[in-house]
Order: C-alpha cells, then sequence, then structure tokens
C-alpha cells in the first residue's frame, strides 16, 4: 500500500464546490488584495486564537519579520530562540541585523528549554521568540515570567500550532504578538502562501497594520519604511470555509495519533525514552510526548530513532511518505557560520536532527494506512536491525 505523507486533494475533494464557490467569489468583486474577506478572516482568526487582533499577512515567514519590525528590532539586538526549527525563524532575526541567539530545546516536546533561557541573556537581547513546534506549545508560563522580570518582548511562533493551547490559552494569545502561516501543509493550509499576526496588543496591532503596507498613512505618505506583506483576499477566502472545520480535522489528527500508540504498543515498538542516549541505545521508536498540560494539534507526528536513515531507506521500499524536520540545526547552517558555533554546542538539537522523523498524520489517513505504516517499521525490526 502506498502512503503519502500528505495528501491534500482528499481534504479538496470534499471541500470543492464551498472552495471553488469562494473562489468564484472573489473574482466576481475583482477585490485581490486585502479588502473585505480579509477583515472578515481576520476577525475570525483573531476570535478563534483568543485575540482581539488578527492581521493578515503574505506568509508565515512575513508574520514573523513583521511582528520583530514592530518590536523595533534592529541591527546590534539579540532575540533567543531555539536551533531546532524552520529556517524562517532565525533568518527573519538575522534578516533586521540581530543576531539569533540559540538556546537548547528539551528533548521530550522539541521546543526552547526555558531553564536555559535566562543564562543566554544580554543586554542586547530585546525578545524571546519560542517555537510551538510541531503542534505542541512551549512552557509560555515559564518564558513569560522571564520576559517581564527582564523587560523582553515575547514573538510566538505559532506556524505550526493553529489551534494549540497551553492550560487552556490558545497559541499566539500569551505573548506580545503571534506569528501564524497558511502555507498548504499546514493544519491551515491556504492555495499557496499566506500567514496571520495575532495580538492582544492594540499598538502592536496598529504598527502591524502599517507595517505590512509598506509604511502608508495614509496611501502615498510613508511615516517609516514597511514591506508589502499583504493577504491576498482569494487566500483569505479558501482559509475561512477551511476554518470551519478546523476542530474536526484536529480531532480526527488526534484520533491518528491513538491509534498509533495502540498499534506502536501492539507491535512491540513502542519506547520510552529521556535521552538521545535512550534512542540510539534501544529498540523501537520514541513516539510523540505530550506534557499533559497541552492540547497537541499534530501538526506532525514525529517518532525518534536511533538509526533513523537506515528506517527512511526502507519505509521508502514500501513506499511510506515521511519528512525529516529538521536535518540541520540552525547554529550548524553556513550562512550562520560566523557566529561561532561548532557541532556539539547544542547536543539536544543535534540529537533531535539526526533521530527525528515524521510519518503520515493528516485527516484522512485511514487505519489500514497506519497499519502499513508500522507494519513496515515493524519488519524493520524484525530484520534484524535494531532501530
Amino acid at each position: 500500500m502506498t502512503v503519502p505523507l500528505l495528501d491534500l486533494k482528499a481534504q479538496y475533494n470534499v471541500l470543492r464546490a464551498e472552495i471553488n464557490a469562494a473562489v468564484e467569489r472573489v473574482l466576481e468583486s475583482q477585490h485581490f488584495i486585502l479588502g473585505p474577506e480579509v477583515e472578515a478572516l481576520e476577525h475570525e482568526i483573531a476570535a478563534y486564537c483568543q485575540c482581539e487582533h488578527g492581521i493578515g499577512v503574505s506568509s508565515g515567514t512575513d508574520a514573523l519579520l513583521v511582528a520583530l519590525m514592530a518590536i523595533g528590532i534592529k541591527p546590534g539586538d539579540e532575540v533567543v530562540t531555539s536551533p531546532y526549527t524552520f529556517f524562517a525563524t532565525a533568518g527573519c532575526i538575522a534578516r533586521l541585523g540581530a543576531r539569533p541567539v540559540f538556546v537548547d530545546i528539551e528533548p521530550l516536546t522539541y521546543n526552547l528549554n526555558p531553564g536555559a533561557i535566562e543564562t543566554a541573556i544580554t543586554e542586547r537581547t530585546r525578545a524571546i521568540m519560542p517555537i510551538h513546534l510541531f503542534g505542541q506549545m512551549a512552557d509560555m508560563e515559564a518564558v513569560m515570567q522571564i520576559a517581564r522580570r527582564r523587560n523582553l518582548y515575547v514573538i510566538e511562533d505559532a506556524a505550526q500550532a493553529i489551534g494549540a493551547d497551553f492550560r487552556g490559552r490558545r497559541a499566539g494569545s500569551i505573548g506580545h504578538l503571534g506569528c501564524f502561516s497558511f502555507f498548504p501543509s499546514k493544519n491551515l493550509g491556504g492555495i499557496g502562501d499566506g500567514g496571520m499576526v495575532t495580538t492582544n496588543h492594540t499598538e502592536l496591532a496598529r504598527r502591524v497594520r502599517l507595517l505590512r503596507n509598506h509604511g502608508h498613512q495614509p496611501k502615498y505618505y510613508n511615516k517609516e519604511v514597511g514591506g508589502n506583506f499583504r493577504l491576498d483576499a482569494i487566500q483569505a477566502a479558501v482559509l475561512r470555509v477551511k476554518l470551519k472545520y478546523l476542530d474536526d480535522w484536529t480531532a480526527a489528527r488526534q484520533r491518528n495519533t491513538a491509534t498509533y500508540r495502540r498499534l506502536f504498543a501492539e507491535a512491540g515498538l513502542s519506547l520510552e525514552a529521556a535521552t538521545a542516549g535512550d534512542v540510539a541505545a534501544a529498540p523501537g521508536v520514541v513516539l510523540p510526548h505530550e506534557t499533559g498540560n497541552c492540547r497537541h494539534i499534530y501538526n506532525q507526528f514525529v517518532i525518534r530513532s536511533g538509526r533513523r536513515d537506515a528506517l527512511m531507506a526502507h519505509l521508502k521500499e514500501r513506499k511510506i511518505g515521511m519528512e525529516i524536520y529538521y536535518p540541520q540545526p540552525m547554529h550548524l547552517q553556513e550562512c550562520f557560520a560566523n557566529h561561532g558555533h561548532q557541532a556539539g554546542d547544542f547536543p539536544e538539537s543535534e540529537a533531535a536532527a539526526k533521530q527525528s522523523l515524521a510519518l503520515p498524520i493528516y485527516p484522512e489517513l485511514t487505519e489500514a494506512m497506519q497499519e502499513a505504516v508500522v507494519k513496515a517499521i515493524a519488519e524493520f525490526n524484525l530484520n534484524g536491525k535494531t532501530i
């Protein structure tokens, strides 16, 4: 059985009529940039994320960039963040001439280790940017305590976490600003690029709105230099259709997670491991960890294996879709070589990069497909190869 990592056509086939009608509505209006569709989506996303304000932007990357611009990040500033993330997080900091200051991750959640943040703060630190990786929120209580004590901004990189919560509070509603991506593979994905900035701070919302449209105030009169970070109306219209189904899709991802846990346990492959060494030395795979105080939305279902690359090759032979998130931590990227980091500086991030593997988890995944995934992994183990 072929099992893709993601099947967007399965989702579209269900929503075809609604999506086509939404696109047709925008075509009839001939209003393609910002406008009523975007404003409606902004209100709906803000309400969903328990925020006062939502500002539609052109991508998740631009959401991060304009959020940093809104709090005044400038050359020479420092922003504390994780080295185990998609490039946009650190890239946007560097793009403004600031320095991403990395803090290692917790081995079980893959999120920023709050116990290591304080030692990374200097007189140049302006903000902390935690990433809610794979759909589970970072420990925002600890992050916000540090931020309040040190008078720092907090920008939540919630690109993978729309609808996730931490002790009942939604992603994007706890920090000063939250940043979301509507890249097609996300739990709430558009038909192209798109993003959203959320906030409960009226002045920050005003600044984001100003900066996303070249700093015009009014049009052609520029208070400051912004950018072209505007959201297209067609993206907004499609996302408004999909938003109505988001909680149902999250519930389906959570059911698929429960099915995986049962199937892996029945196959004797479910491993509890707290350290990279535990993973490397033992058979089986480590399944995703839930902290118990979060709503995990499973943008990805990430396992860990001590022989990840060999397992990948085996799954590819069996036509099982998978993906590495992420093969190279930020501190070892060539473009950050001048930061002076070396292998071994952030061991948990480096171990995760070598051991983690995302399996299919999308809502339309069937139990038979999940059985095929687990069977393929069991075959790899039974063939005498320690995973």
